[in-house]
């Protein structure tokens, strides 16, 4: 079997799924924030659009098959990573950074911590997945 078909398949559409939740929840609620809220806080904003388009990269690239897709993937859920690390870690130390929570904030704690699983659970994924040899 291809390895693009394992990647989306079993736990790889399981995964997607998360994904794609992600994507149209962090989409939304950064299209608020930017369209009522942009004024009062724009960088943290501007935060969760960069996460929105992370996530539906991430989405996109764990569903399509081919290399690039695969690339794709392996890049947002490596800058997702970083991404949840760095603004986790900057919400806790200066709460003044964020005023209100973006979906990365204080490691997406308002999200279950899911934001800060995901890239690892995206990241090791594409490792099992990756063809051999």
């Amino acid at each position: 079997m291809p390895e693009s078909v394992q990647r989306r398949s079993g736990w790889g559409r399981v995964l997607i799924a998360v994904y794609a939740v992600f994507a149209v929840a962090a989409t939304g609620r950064s299209s608020y924030q930017l369209i009522a809220q942009a004024s009062e806080a724009p960088f943290p904003y501007a935060l969760s659009a960069l996460a929105a388009v992370v996530y539906v990269a991430a989405t996109q690239g764990l569903a399509h098959e081919g290399d690039t897709w695969r690339n794709v993937a392996w890049a947002a859920c490596g800058t997702e990573l970083v991404g949840v690390l760095v603004v986790g870690t900057l919400s806790l130390a200066d709460r003044d950074l964020f005023p209100d929570d973006t979906v990365w904030s204080a490691y997406g704690a308002g999200y279950g911590f899911f934001p800060l699983v995901l890239p690892f659970a995206g990241l090791a994924w594409l490792w099992r997945t990756r063809a051999s040899g």
